[in-house]
């Protein structure tokens, strides 16, 4: 899960966001020139005073802008396109902000009137990811701001089949999630006919595209719940670098990387699948938990009790048994005592690929903190959401590894639950989903 840094220069040419480079892993969403931008234009930075790092006697700080920086006002430029192979808001970089959203289909509403629903989301999607307005009764909210990475992503859940009468239509991968162990799951905060993803570098604009959604859903769909995430804001960082989670652990260390020959075949659903239905094709299937980090009981652990929990270094994301982040963990190394360095109950020993038949899910979560209990409790952990070609042999497969023994799962809780089938790009002048409502 990569943080941003801050860019050394203005681009000279606009460049979108490209939704078939880069992964969540260690790929920073790319920040582009102000050039052509629509309603939205950027007004730059005024005066020559921004946030810039120093390095000197390694010291991080806040300091004058030199003249070559990039104003902040670029984080805006970002821009991802709608029209691709895979849907926007899967491989692009993490983003500051996200919202997940999932709708019912209203009573009575149906095949017909599902199709102007997708029709007019997709519309507004592809609109507000240009940096432009909606089309009717725009709010205002995200005036003057550029598009700021913007993505929209849609999904459908095993509900809506039967909703729709397309029953037959229906992946097999979309049946139920079996049940887990550390599962205390609230109905009413999961699943849903419908799933939207929204994420952007900027709150303003994330939120202008969650209301525009819900506004579109008219008299079609109504909202079964709503939750908010964030992540680093772009250049908080010195350097690019996988970001941390609410436990202070660096999280997404081995994320799939779109350079790996396997990456689509664990990812996407490929157009010749004998197992998926044609409407799949180069999608993907999303797992969404929100899984709460009991970060009282974590908190009283010690550093190094919190690392052999992970398996990993607390600073630097470093296997214990030793080298660098991205070193190959040594799983049978052991210490003077003859002890294995890297615990045999350790979350980062039991979920890798090779401990699990090669299953593999590209992990894209976001933080969240929805206040605090009466008791003094924060509610607060993992927005977590993974792609993959089969849940089934991707996150099923890897959680019921962890359900036998991971020493994490004393300090989380899976409170939500969801399984959505998110169908490939919308071609020019297709929305998100016409291979299936108009099949």
């Amino acid at each position: 899960m990569p943080d941003q840094s801050i860019p050394q220069s203005r681009p000279e040419a606009r460049t979108p966001v490209d939704t078939e480079e880069g992964a969540p892993s260690d790929t920073p969403s790319p920040v582009e020139g102000s050039e052509g931008l629509t309603r939205r234009r950027l007004l730059g930075t005024a005066g020559a005073t921004g946030l810039a790092l120093g390095a000197a006697g390694g010291a991080v700080g806040y300091t004058a802008a030199p003249s070559q920086a990039t104003p902040l006002s670029s984080i805006g430029a970002g821009e991802a396109m709608f029209h691709v192979k895979h849907q926007p808001g899967i491989t692009q970089g993490l983003q500051a902000r996200g919202h997940l959203v999932a709708f019912d289909l209203a009573a009575g509403t149906g095949r017909k009137e599902a199709a102007a629903l997708l029709r007019r989301w997709s519309e507004t999607a592809r609109r507000l990811m240009a940096g432009e307005a909606t089309a009717t009764d725009d709010t205002d909210v995200a005036r003057d701001a550029g598009p700021s990475s913007l993505t929209v992503t849609f999904g459908f859940g095993n509900s809506f089949f039967t909703r729709t009468g397309l029953e037959k239509q229906r992946p097999v991968a979309l049946d139920p999630l079996p049940d887990f162990s550390s599962d205390h799951l609230d109905k009413t905060r999961s699943n849903g006919d419908l799933w939207v993803q929204i994420g952007a570098n900027d709150a303003l604009v994330a939120f202008h595209a969650l209301r525009a959604i819900q506004k579109d859903a008219g008299a079609a769909a109504r909202v079964r719940w709503q939750m908010n995430g964030f992540n680093r804001t772009p250049g908080a960082t010195a350097h690019p670098m996988t970001a941390r989670n609410l436990m202070g652990q660096l999280d997404g260390t081995r994320n799939p990387k779109p350079t790996e020959s396997d990456f689509d075949q664990r990812i996407f659903v490929p157009a010749d699948s004998t197992k998926d239905p044609a409407w799949m094709a180069d999608g993907s299937y999303a797992v969404v938990r929100r899984i709460r980090m009991l970060l009282d009981d974590w908190e009283k652990l010690s550093g190094k009790a919190q690392e052999q929990v992970i398996g990993r270094r607390k600073t630097d994301g470093a296997a214990l048994s030793g080298g660098t982040e991205t070193t190959a963990m040594d799983l049978e190394k052991t210490d003077a005592n003859g002890d294995l360095v890297v615990p045999i109950n350790a979350h980062a020993r039991i979920t890798r690929p090779d401990q699990n038949g090669g299953a593999a899910m590209l992990r894209r979560p976001f933080s969240y903190h929805d206040g605090i209990d009466p008791d003094g409790t924060p509610d607060a952990g993992l927005l977590f959401v993974c792609w993959q070609a089969d849940p089934l042999r991707g996150f099923v497969t890897v959680q019921r590894k962890l359900d036998r023994g991971d020493a994490l799962s004393r300090y989380i809780r899976h409170e939500a639950s969801g399984l959505y089938a998110v169908p490939g790009g919308a071609a020019k002048g297709e929305y998100v989903g016409q291979r299936l409502l108009e099949a």
